[in-house]
């Protein structure tokens, strides 16, 4: 089966840059592009009222200066944390961005969006359904859109419901009964394993099936090489520092 079309770089920033910087943040994004990257990963969810910002998990406390859980607050209280300070003192202040904020930044830049919906748990197609429709609507003149991903088959599919043009992947951190099932009935284009799953037998069944294949968090120059000698289609990395992306 033919595979479908890849506008995409194989080498993907994780979070922005890794560990270098606070994730999922504009200065992470800024950090990984000084490193010469191209292409940015990064994890969206709702505000309780329905603003699509960056954050990975469910709770504040490891990332922010906050308490609780992100998808509880409102924006206008979300927009006035520190992201940044957890980090290290150079980072101090540097607040949470929205994905229009992020979408800005690369849209200007000729940068490419890797965007996870990582939704707060009971969100997942409500989550879906409008990262979906802001991605579709900030990107909607521009010629290479963002590739949206998640381990979550329903965000994948609330996604496909208000923006059914933009290409999706299914995370898959084990096989799963079903999972190449749901990643068919959910039209994806890809496949993003954690790099471990990956080897001639599961990439052969991936692109025999129209998929193209995706690996996290590949940090170490044995398994970027390994990944590379099965001609994979994306690595994501903290490494920013290590792996030249050219």
């Amino acid at each position: 089966m033919d595979l479908p079309h890849w506008p995409y770089p194989r080498w993907i920033a994780h979070r922005g840059a890794g560990k270098l910087a606070p994730e999922n943040t504009l200065a992470a994004f800024r950090h990984g592009a000084r490193h010469g990257y191209r292409m940015f990963e990064c994890d969206a969810k709702l505000s309780s009222d329905g603003v699509v910002f960056l954050m990975h998990d469910a709770t504040l406390e490891r990332t922010t200066s906050g308490h609780g859980t992100g998808g509880d607050l409102p924006w206008s209280q979300l927009a006035q944390l520190d992201a940044g300070s957890w980090h290290s003192r150079e980072f101090a202040g540097e607040p949470l961005p929205t994905l229009e904020n992020v979408a800005r930044f690369c849209i200007r830049n000729g940068y490419f969006l890797n965007i996870e919906i990582k939704p707060t748990p009971g969100q997942e197609d409500r989550t879906g359904r409008i990262v979906g429709e802001q991605a579709a609507q900030l990107w909607k003149d521009q010629a290479v859109p963002p590739l949206l991903t998640s381990f979550r088959p329903e965000s994948l599919a609330g996604a496909m419901t208000t923006a059914a043009h933009l290409p999706r992947g299914l995370l898959i951190d084990s096989w799963w009964d079903g999972c190449w099932d749901y990643a068919k009935k959910l039209q994806c284009v890809a496949i993003d394993c954690n790099q471990a799953l990956w080897n001639e037998e599961t990439v052969g069944r991936a692109k025999s099936l129209g998929y193209r294949t995706l690996s996290y968090t590949v940090n170490d120059e044995w398994a970027a090489e390994r990944l590379v000698s099965l001609q994979t289609d994306g690595i994501i990395t903290d490494r920013v520092d290590l792996f030249s992306p050219a």
